[in-house]
């Protein structure tokens, strides 16, 4: 007999999420013995509006049995997968787990360092490669909490990116499995700890993922259904979107099936930009759940689930064309297989489904739709500014690099690393004064400055906070540059000849364009058919930390509604 499954409607970061109630629950309830958190990459609310009418699997069951938080803002500025992803379990802004990016160059080294970056672990599919872990997130989670103080708990997170599962799993999981291509699912090996032993949770699963895809390659077109033949099917709907397009100096055509690919490299990059990835995530996720017996205990255990494909799909061929139609009828089929796959747990089962950022479509699809849109050259900006500064301070060098994204910038000297102070604010002043003043920036902050400001009032809209705060809130001492940038919402930073031809930073809303800090874009509202109106009420949460102190979320009105939803699970085996 499958078990009743409650659900919750979550808005995050420029998107929806689904949840069973924003009320408390009755006393009498069970209580949750597994919580499910599942964050789709990228999955913006206008993505669920757009497609919503259409959806009959998995999104169509949390919209009728939950409730649809249709509208919410991202309340820090760095909306990317890895500080997103590093505030979902955490409740505090990225200024707080200490992932200010997907990556960061940190001066004082003279590199660039990833979000998740560790030299004191190995990868257990490539000792020599370049290895990851929680170390960098400063901040404990939801998983780390439901341990300590129940260590008989399990945390399990899985994704398509590294940076999705180990994020939301935390520091102390049970385990934090990714994709990685050719090989399966993989995850990272602490000193002392061997390769087979952490992997044992899903040798079996890549072997049989492998030898399947062996024996049936992925091909990917669409999705078809018996509707298609009466002319009403999805298959037909997402087709009708197919057009040419010419992107960074690239003419390709928006259709499916894609081309052939050449060789085995890219073949297995293709797979990674398609439905499969989700398919297989989902697919783990429910046999750990049924391996693990996850929820058929008497502790509570947490699933946390990151499904990729939406990002990777959206940033290469754009969120309105034929490919991400597609994606989207296939997520909502494979999550209506995921839900009733667990919904076989013993206990209850409360499902949280939520994302880490919006997105926007790409700039030369908007313009042929009337939007001003556009694209800025990074490198050649770049080049622009360093050379105007040369210039105007008799400089020998470029002063400014952009090593971890053009709009985190830091002032070096000859060797690429920090300055003395002297010669540092020499440069400064002058830098943000010329980048504050070109045309494609909103504004531009001094990072020192941003650290030392009180935060702004706490009872603001969200839609309403200042690109002012929204800096603060994400720049982190020694892992955010010198200068930060926001950018016009109607451009997209980018480099010609970038494989990604869409981005976070296009900032639309109904069907105009709007204003919004950098990576920012504020969703579409649902129209009213498709909205339930209920009463939500900020709930500002006091949890026990191991001490018997007091920890204080210092999120945004998200993370007060989601942990509104979690909370209760964890109370209820403190």
């Amino acid at each position: 007999m499958n078990t009743p499954l409650t659900f919750s409607a979550i808005v995050t970061a420029l998107s929806l999420g689904l949840a069973v109630s924003s009320q408390a629950a009755p006393v009498a309830k069970p209580a949750p013995k597994l919580v499910v958190v599942i964050s789709i990459d990228q999955f913006s609310s206008s993505l669920f509006t757009q497609h919503r009418a259409e959806f009959t699997g998995g999104l169509a069951r949390l919209s009728r049995e939950g409730i649809v938080y249709p509208n919410g803002y991202q309340s820090h500025a760095m909306t990317e997968t890895c500080p997103g992803h590093s505030t979902l379990l955490t409740g505090k802004h990225p200024n707080k787990t200490g992932i200010a990016a997907n990556d960061w160059y940190e001066a004082t080294l003279g590199k660039q360092v990833y979000c998740l970056g560790d030299d004191s672990v190995t990868l257990a599919h490539d000792a020599k490669g370049r290895a990851v872990s929680p170390k960098n997130m400063v901040a404990t989670t939801y998983g780390d909490w439901l341990k300590a103080v129940s260590p008989t708990s399990r945390v399990f997170g899985v994704s398509g990116k590294d940076r999705g599962a180990i994020t939301l799993a935390g520091h102390k999981a049970d385990g934090a499995f990714w994709m990685q291509p050719g090989f399966g699912f993989t995850t990272f090996v602490p000193p002392g700890e061997t390769a087979e032993a952490r992997l044992k949770p899903v040798a079996a699963f890549n072997a049989r993922m492998m030898a399947d895809l062996k024996k049936h390659p992925f091909v990917w077109d669409y999705a078809r259904s018996p509707l298609d033949a009466l002319g009403r099917g999805s298959a037909r709907r997402c087709k009708a979107l197919e057009a040419d397009y010419e992107t960074g100096g690239r003419k390709w055509r928006a259709a499916l099936p894609r081309p052939a690919p050449a060789n085995e490299a890219d073949y297995l990059r293709d797979l990674g930009t398609s439905p499969y990835l989700d398919q297989v995530t989902l697919e783990l996720a429910a046999e750990l759940r049924d391996a693990y017996g996850l929820g058929d205990g008497p502790q509570v255990d947490v699933l946390a689930v990151s499904l990729s494909a939406t990002d990777y799909i959206g940033h290469r061929y754009g969120t309105r064309g034929p490919e991400m139609c597609d994606q989207m009828v296939r997520l909502d089929e494979r999550l209506g297989a995921f839900l009733d796959r667990i919904g076989k747990t013993k206990g209850e089962v409360l499902v949280v489904l939520t994302a880490d950022h919006g997105g926007a479509d790409m700039p030369e699809r908007l313009h042929d739709e009337g939007y001003d849109t556009g694209r800025v050259a990074a490198r050649a900006w770049l080049a622009k500014l360093n050379a105007t500064l040369r210039q105007d301070l008799s400089l020998s060098h470029d002063p400014l690099l952009a090593e971890g994204g053009i709009n985190a910038i830091s002032i070096v000297g000859p060797d690429k690393k920090a300055l003395p102070a002297v010669e540092h604010m020499r440069i400064a002043a002058p830098a943000l004064a010329l980048i504050s003043r070109q045309p494609e920036v909103i504004e531009a902050f001094d990072v020192n400055t941003l650290l030392t400001l009180a935060p702004e009032r706490a009872d603001v809209s969200p839609e309403e906070i200042s690109v002012r705060e929204r800096m603060r809130r994400s720049v982190y001492p020694g892992r955010s540059g010198d200068i930060v940038i926001a950018f016009r919402p109607d451009l997209v930073p980018a480099s010609a000849g970038s494989s990604y031809v869409s981005g976070h930073s296009v900032g639309f809303a109904d069907s105009s364009p709007r204003g919004g800090s950098i990576n920012q874009k504020r969703p579409a509202i649902a129209s009213r058919a498709f909205c339930r109106v209920v009463p939500v009420r900020q709930i500002y949460l006091i949890l026990p930390s191991l001490n018997s102190t007091c920890l204080r979320m210092t999120g945004s009105y998200f993370f007060s509604t989601i942990f509104s939803v979690l909370v209760r699970a964890f109370f209820l085996v403190t």
